[in-house]
């Protein structure tokens, strides 16, 4: 099975296929977790590729939880799904989709039919030491009632800076560039003679004034993440110009230091 995405090939179910297989006698995982819309890589798992995941962990015995923290930040068209089985729990978030950073609030949508899950997600919730104001529930509340719209009006204008953003990116090459479907992250490959990722984004922020993420931080050593959420537009193009230059820089010269 393959999905296409942008063109490209980016994933196959095989990897998680073979790991969840019951031959040679190995130890199955107990839960598998995905993010969709993905952060750091910015893709996203489309309804076909998701229902085989679901249907991978249903017949390996294993749980499967689907971070949806982006569900709105979707492009080009895109539409994101949720599945449902008794195997699948879904968590969700008001931190991205409503702006609500720092109020700490999201709930999950879980199987009630399970016997005894209730009340071990509600152990689990008695034992974490920080809880959802009432004023911040009140607020997510709020955000619920006024509805969805109200977000995707926002992310639609997303759109423009992920354009800029990925031009920025360009002296990287073709295919070096992943993400952009969902989530507000473009993943991008860095040259093979500039792969110390912590040192490029040291370097990226000392000598081009722009910052971004190395990949390393996320599993992905030779990689970085970079953002085109938060910013207004003019805002955005000045630091796409600092990335575009240090790129253009990175690719022809490696990392000069004056």
């Amino acid at each position: 099975m393959q999905i296409f995405s942008r063109g490209h090939c980016w994933c196959k179910p095989d990897w998680l296929e073979e790991t969840l297989s019951k031959e040679k006698n190995k130890t199955i995982p107990k839960l598998v977790t995905i993010v969709n819309p993905g952060n750091p890589s910015g893709s996203y798992v489309p309804d076909p590729l998701l229902r085989r995941i679901s249907e991978l962990c249903k017949n390996a015995g294993c749980w499967l939880v689907v971070d949806n923290t982006y569900e709105y930040f979707m492009y080009d068209g895109l539409k994101h799904t949720c599945v449902e089985a008794p195997h699948v729990v879904n968590v969700f978030s008001f931190s991205k989709a409503y702006g609500m950073m720092g109020w700490r609030v999201g709930y999950i949508a879980y199987p009630s039919e399970v016997e005894g899950l209730e009340a071990q997600l509600l152990k689990t919730q008695d034992n974490i030491p920080i809880c959802a104001s009432i004023i911040g529930q009140k607020l997510a509340l709020y955000s619920l009632e006024l509805g969805a719209e109200w977000v995707k009006e926002r992310v639609e204008k997303l759109t423009k800076n992920r354009d800029i953003i990925l031009d920025a990116l360009s002296p990287l090459g073709a295919n070096a560039v992943k993400g952009g479907q969902g989530a507000i992250y473009l993943w991008a490959k860095l040259p093979s003679g500039a792969s110390n990722d912590v040192e490029v984004v040291q370097w990226l922020a000392k000598r081009h004034g722009v910052i971004v993420i190395p990949g390393s931080a996320s599993g992905g050593p030779g990689y970085v993440r970079v953002s085109f959420g938060g910013l207004v537009e003019d805002v955005c193009s000045v630091a796409a110009a600092r990335l575009r230059k240090g790129m253009e820089e990175l690719v022809s010269k490696g990392m000069l230091s004056s």
